[in-house]
């Protein structure tokens, strides 16, 4: 191999300068620290690039941390050192590539954002194009005759796009094998299937195992740690779920007990349905907490991330009834998406809806609260969603999302700082064989009009096999940092407000610590509130016992007779009543609260619901 050849100064019309001040996270202004030079991570990064001058070289960096100017900073000295004469960007959205041209004209570079493949070609004045993946795909010798007609950089925007046996990757392979360059960029190193990703080098483990390897690499931990990135506090919610199946039967469950794989997914459905009451619960609580983030970021605003367009639509009108003003709402991923984006980012709006597929491509760095109110549950997914909420402006900045209670998104979120790498050869999941598909390609071909999709969850067959009857929400704990906090509480309750009113600037250690304590106050109060529990069933023990007994024998008898006929679990019955009827449970009723279920009860036995 020849010795590196050497970058000389700039000498064209793109300025290294200027990509090294760019906003991290353009066009907003950057982040704290970072506004005078390149950040630690990508001034390391870029010395490991000049040094080594790889044909190809995969960045992963962890999502706000900085990409596009680490990316844009190599291709300002590229062009200026004649290694190259195009640039061409390839990233999953239009939206993405809109931003993309934007932030490459600040530092110099023309980008068409434009370009259609019936073009053929670039205009004049252009340094180069931004591509989709779908449009790379439906064209790759276009696109290879265009990469192969002049020393061409390209750069992969979120690289895990393209996948070996996928008409994508495939594609991508066809039409930039023939690249001077290639720099491959991503937050997510991994995906749900096994499929290889291009460009990629993978070596085999000890395990036999083959995982991808990239050139540089700077996870959530380290850009926590360096103020690069916002600590995420995840707030989670459970509550009473009640469906039909298809069978005709009527379930009850809570969100967030152990259940199979299949309740979990009914219930977890049955709280996303927008005609139930736990989104318009969950909505309000995060309206609250923005409020409160808002008292010190004044421009804060959220994002709900929806399954489908019919989910967003609905989502929007429940805030627009919380709120009083209309949400901005974005359902698919074209010009007019765009440009209500970049309103939303430039105003001070507070809150965005947004389908999953729009949700890897909206770039608001002043997002600082989300609603993942999706059935998507891959580690990919999940980690692009949450990465929308991270991009820090200055230090003390927090950003909190509220996710269902169900166990897969828990343990995801307390994986978090967990850094992954792409697997090969592992054995696939009885779920991903029976797919036969890949779900990141779905998502962004079909996820923004089809109700549903394949990495939704659930059975095969769940479209349509039940009907979601009642959803109530229940606040459940707290996730910060691989640990949990609360106790749970009722909607409105102190043990919910002492979360929902954390304040909006603390650096990750004040918010462990303001955790511990806010835990510890309310393990106190549980303590004091058991005591007054028991001093009240002694009282309870002094009164007529007698008439207590039969109370409580016809109300079981009741209850007992009811699940029989409704299905229902007689936990459940008696959380209903209790609900309705208020007071204690059952052990300490007084007479006048039974009698009151009672009545509610039999009221039930003739249709009086």
């Amino acid at each position: 191999m020849s010795a590196p050849h050497r970058l000389p100064l700039p000498t064209s019309h793109a300025s290294t300068a200027a990509a090294s001040q760019l906003p991290p996270a353009f066009p907003s202004r950057a982040p704290w620290g970072t506004a005078e030079k390149l950040r630690a991570w990508q001034a390391e990064a870029l010395d490991t690039y000049r040094a080594r001058q790889p044909r190809d070289f995969l960045a992963v960096a962890t999502p706000g941390a900085g990409k596009t100017t680490f990316a844009l900073r190599i291709a300002t000295e590229l062009l200026a050192a004649r290694v190259v004469r195009r640039v061409t960007v390839v990233a999953p959205t239009e939206h993405l590539k809109r931003q993309w041209a934007d932030a490459a004209a600040r530092v110099g570079i023309t980008i068409d954002p434009s370009f259609t493949n019936a073009q053929g070609r670039h205009g004049h004045g252009f340094d180069g194009v931004a591509l989709t993946y779908a449009q790379v795909a439906s064209k790759p010798a276009l696109h290879a005759a265009r990469t192969e007609a002049a020393p061409t950089l390209v750069i992969l925007d979120e690289i895990h796009h393209g996948g070996d046996a996928l008409s994508w990757g495939d594609a991508v392979r066809e039409a930039f094998q023939g690249a001077t360059r290639r720099l491959a960029l991503t937050g997510t190193p991994f995906r749900s299937d096994t499929a290889a990703i291009p460009f990629v080098t993978y070596e085999r483990g000890i395990d036999g195992i083959r995982r991808s390897t990239s050139d540089y690499s700077y996870g959530y931990g380290e850009a926590l740690r360096d103020h690069v990135v916002r600590p995420v506090i995840f707030l989670s919610y459970s509550g009473a779920m009640r469906w039909r199946t298809k069978a005709g039967d009527e379930v009850s469950a809570r969100l967030g007990e152990a259940l199979t794989k299949d309740m979990t997914a009914q219930a977890w459905r049955t709280a996303l349905d927008p005609n139930g009451e736990w989104v318009p619960a969950v909505l309000a609580a995060a309206d609250r907490r923005l409020s409160e983030v808002r008292r010190s970021v004044p421009d804060a605003g959220a994002m709900v991330i929806a399954t489908d367009q019919t989910d967003a639509r609905a989502y929007a009108g429940h805030l627009a009834r919380i709120t009083g003003t209309s949400p901005t709402v974005v359902l698919s991923d074209d010009d007019g998406a765009s440009d209500r984006i970049d309103a939303f980012s430039a105003s001070d709006s507070r809150w965005l809806v947004a389908v999953r597929m729009v949700s890897e491509g909206v770039d608001i760095p002043r997002l600082a609260v989300g609603v993942y109110a999706t059935s998507t549950s891959t580690p990919l997914f999940f980690a692009q969603a949450v990465g929308r909420f991270v991009r820090a402006r200055r230090r003390g900045e927090t950003a909190s999302v509220f996710l269902p209670s169900v166990p897969q998104l828990l343990a995801l979120a307390n994986a978090l700082e967990a850094e992954r790498d792409h697997a090969l050869d592992r054995p696939l999941t009885a779920e991903e064989a029976g797919e036969g598909f890949s779900p990141e390609d779905a998502l962004l071909a079909a996820a923004n009009s089809e109700r549903g999709g394949p990495d939704a969850v659930g059975p095969d067959g769940l479209q349509g096999a039940f009907e979601a009857l009642e959803s109530l929400a229940s606040f459940d704990r707290v996730l910060f940092d691989g640990g949990e906090f609360g106790t749970g509480g009722d909607l409105g309750s102190d043990e919910e407000q002492d979360f929902l009113g954390l304040p909006g600037l603390l650096d990750a250690d004040q918010v462990t610590t303001l955790l511990k304590q806010r835990q510890a106050d309310q393990l106190s109060g549980r303590r004091g509130a058991r005591a007054s529990k028991e001093a009240q069933a002694a009282q309870l023990a002094e009164m007529d016992h007698r008439k207590q007994a039969a109370l409580r024998k016809e109300l079981a008898q009741l209850v007992g007779a009811w699940a029989r006929r409704s299905g229902q679990p007689h936990g459940t019955v008696h959380s209903e009543l209790r609900r309705r009827c208020g007071g204690p449970e059952v052990a300490l009723a007084d007479p006048d609260q039974l009698t009151a279920r009672l009545e509610l009860l039999r009221g039930w036995f003739v249709g009086k619901r």
